[in-house]
């Protein structure tokens, strides 16, 4: 019986959930796919083929068990499901919606490969979890035992959060340091509503915080409290900061008004959606009603402000990058959502300077691509003579992020970094050059996914417990 719930993708084709009308859905900021029906979440399921070497698993940084709670949906085993999903993913809800599957699990899927369409694998991970929560199946954290031994987390995003799951089941005490009011990281302030809407994140901050974990928010580490203050408090600590310094670009009127950072944008829109208000999209200046929008990059993060121009009004919005649409980094899905609700991709091309005190043009250079880099990507060229004035009102930089100074942002001169300046850690136990300080997610990868955060969060949990249970031992011995 079981058998014949599966092999479906011989007869059945990949549906995804229903998608929101681009002409709609670019009027709000709620997600834009909708539930799976539960028929149809079990019907897309038993597409799964159950091959003998699921390559959906083993291209998921969190080597998700994919195919088990694929059959257990298929089956309407739902709970189980879950609770398989939940055995290895400690947000799977929130990977379910921003993970780019295209790239991980279903670019992998063995029948897609075949030419039947991928399992929708994200999709159904998604419904596994929403119905999770609305069955209640979602428990709270209750340790078997609490211990006495505390660890402080220096960062509320996802690899701190997932640390911090892990550690609170454990029985350990967890205290999580944020600069921010609200827990969540990226998660909440930088990853706009159409692609993760903020209730998902806070159930799982009110899940943390009902199990004992607490949080000090509002906390910069190196002024409001220090970095050797955290570590006097605690028996261990975790350095999941993330990278939040914007890169930057080298022209002639790159200082003007109106040219914004993406990280500033986006926290403004993600603070105005949760009720708040925010001087700066009053007055204007992180808001895009009215006006022409020109998005420097071709990055997911990229793709989060081109579409979120859209829903705030702007008069057109264009997105600038240096390859062609082949050799952009972002999620194909993330492009071809933004062409639908209005975004014009203007393709090999690249800010060489900006005119006005107050911007109003990117002067743009045409490229070509030449020869592959050292990393095999074609290098952009120049075309010299094809420079034209792309008109705009307002710019946002979308080139990526860096790591902070952290060893002088903190006085921590003990900690060591990379030559990127990424926090240098040992890749199996994640442990830094400073004894019981362990470091984890986009501080030591640079910026990355969730889903790689979550990862070091977890593995980084584990060293921490065997961290603290050794010194028991040693004097057990």
């Amino acid at each position: 019986m079981a058998k014949q719930m599966m092999l479906k993708f011989v007869s059945v084709d990949r549906d995804m959930p229903e998608k929101r009308d681009a002409n709609v859905r670019r009027t709000d900021f709620h997600e834009i796919y909708a539930e799976f029906a539960h028929e149809k979440a079990a019907q897309q399921a038993g597409r799964c083929s159950q091959c003998g070497v699921p390559y959906c698993q083993t291209h998921c940084p969190l080597h998700n068990n994919i195919p088990d709670w694929l059959k257990l949906t298929a089956e309407g085993r739902l709970q189980e499901a879950y609770e398989v999903a939940q055995q290895t993913n400690t947000f799977p809800e929130i990977c379910g919606r921003i993970c780019p599957q295209d790239r991980l699990c279903e670019g992998n899927c063995v029948i897609e490969q075949s030419g039947h369409g991928t399992v929708t694998i994200g999709a159904v991970e998604k419904y596994i979890t929403d119905t999770a929560f609305d069955m209640g199946w979602v428990k709270p954290i209750k340790p078997a035992e609490d211990r006495a031994e505390s660890v402080g987390i220096i960062g509320a995003g996802p690899g701190g959060l997932a640390a911090a799951d892990a550690l609170r089941r454990a029985g350990v005490q967890v205290t999580v340091y944020d600069r921010y009011d609200r827990a969540g990281g990226l998660m909440t302030y930088g990853i706009p509503g159409f692609k993760l809407e903020k209730e998902v994140v806070m159930k799982r901050i009110t899940q943390l915080e009902d199990g004992g974990v607490e949080f000090v928010l509002n906390c910069n580490v190196g002024e409001d409290i220090s970095f050797e203050a955290i570590r006097g408090k605690h028996d261990a600590v975790l350095i999941a900061t993330g990278v939040y310094k914007s890169r930057g670009l080298q022209a002639p009127g790159v200082g003007a008004q109106g040219i914004v950072r993406a990280i500033d944008y986006l926290t403004c829109s993600n603070r105005i959606s949760f009720g708040d208000e925010v001087e700066e999209y009053d007055t204007g200046e992180l808001n895009a009603k009215g006006k022409r929008v020109v998005v420097i990059g071709g990055g997911d993060t990229a793709m989060d402000c081109v579409r979120t121009a859209v829903r705030q009004g702007a008069k057109s919005v264009k997105c600038l990058y240096r390859r062609d649409r082949d050799n952009m980094p972002g999620s194909q899905r993330e492009v071809a959502n933004a062409e639908e609700e209005g975004v014009e991709f203007v393709w090999l091309s690249a800010p060489k300077g900006f005119s006005g005190d107050t911007v109003e043009g990117v002067m743009v250079q045409r490229m070509r691509l030449g020869a592959p880099d050292a990393s095999g990507r074609q290098s952009p060229e120049v075309i010299e003579g094809a420079d034209y004035v792309e008109d705009a009102d307002l710019v946002i930089m979308a080139l990526g992020f860096e790591p902070e100074d952290l060893p002088k942002l903190w006085g921590a001169d003990g900690l060591e970094v990379t030559r990127w300046g990424t926090v240098l850690a040992d890749f199996r136990t994640h442990a830094t050059s400073i004894e019981g300080v362990y470091a984890v997610g986009d501080i030591v990868r640079g910026a990355s996914l969730v889903v790689w955060a979550i990862r070091d969060g977890r593995e980084a949990a584990e060293s921490i417990l065997e961290y603290l249970t050794a010194p028991a031992q040693v004097a057990a011995e």
